[in-house]
């Protein structure tokens, strides 16, 4: 009997294996809460790869522990396709900050591609803090005592500052908030001075006269913001503080399936209705090849763990 069911379940096999890709639903886990850009880059994109593959991308929040939660999620998953991640660099920080999560960020993880990149601002309060440019900040700053709020402790907003303060050669008050709302409400009302927000979220504000941008993360002025200088125009190049988004799977993904997954993110991106949503958001389109985020992910791993290290941050 042995001998008739094993050539049967090789064959039951064979056929499992050579399905088309995908075959059943795909599950898309979002380590944030709705409405973050991670979470929007998910709804737009999910659809998007839904009418082409004819297959349900269905869409998972699992907040919780600074992305740490959904990660992990994703880290144990079975390395079929199935279950892949959206996600942005604050997942670089994190290995600096947590004494323990239940993954390493480099090692378990396949990422098929970059998405988008997010330009930040260096804001100040403008009836507060009435400079223009980095040299008078830098003044500004060594005649008086000066603050800056910032979602939390260990934010890419909260780390961008600091990393301004070494740069400059100046030091600031930090004031940590629980999320990014009362934080800016309380640049706005002059609470604290100055702040490091997504140009998307400073734009308006600068507009209305309430803040004034003093440069833009990059290394060359962002499209969003083209009438405001980038930091590498002012001296401070290679200063690395945008964001940025990726989509990837657990390590040990099939060659061909992140081949596919990246021939179609680029392919979504071109759309000019996929472009505006995300741009409205203040996520600028990217496309980018597995190995050309994994090697930025790696850099900034390393980078974010020697930054900590130096300057003792920790997380809320």
């Amino acid at each position: 009997m042995n001998r008739f069911l094993l050539p049967a379940l090789a064959l039951i096999s064979f056929n499992a294996a050579a399905q088309p890709y995908p075959s059943r639903p795909i599950t898309l886990v979002v380590p944030y809460t709705p409405g973050t850009g991670i979470d929007i880059i998910a709804r737009t994109v999910g659809p998007k790869l839904s009418e082409r593959w004819k297959e349900a991308v269905v869409v998972d929040n699992k907040p919780g522990a600074s992305g740490n939660i959904g990660a992990a999620a994703v880290a144990k998953a079975s390395p079929d396709g199935y279950t892949l991640m959206v996600t942005v660099n604050t997942f670089t920080i994190t290995p600096a900050l947590y004494k323990s999560i239940a993954y390493d960020p480099v090692k378990d993880f396949a990422p098929v591609g970059r998405v988008a990149n997010g330009n930040v601002a260096l804001v100040v309060n403008a009836a507060e803090l009435p400079v223009r440019n980095l040299a008078e900040l830098k003044a500004a700053a060594r005649e008086r005592k000066l603050s800056y709020s910032s979602p939390g402790n260990g934010t890419p907003q909260h780390l961008a500052v600091e990393l301004l303060k070494q740069r400059l050669g100046i030091d600031i008050l930090h004031v940590p908030y629980k999320g990014a709302a009362q934080a800016l409400t309380d640049l706005l009302g002059g609470q604290v001075q100055l702040a490091v927000l997504p140009v998307h979220t400073a734009l308006p504000h600068a507009r209305a006269g309430k803040l004034t941008v003093i440069a833009v993360s990059g290394e060359r002025r962002s499209v969003l913001a083209p009438d405001s200088p980038s930091f590498a125009e002012l001296g401070l190049a290679n200063l690395d503080i945008d964001l940025y988004f990726w989509i990837a799977g657990p390590a040990g993904l099939p060659r061909e399936i992140v081949r596919k997954w990246n021939q179609e993110i680029a392919s979504i991106l071109s759309a000019p209705e996929v472009r505006e949503t995300l741009m409205k958001q203040g996520m600028v389109p990217a496309p980018g090849s597995p190995e050309e985020i994994s090697a930025q992910i790696r850099a900034d791993v390393e980078r974010w763990k020697k930054f900590i290290a130096e300057t003792g941050i920790t997380a809320d």
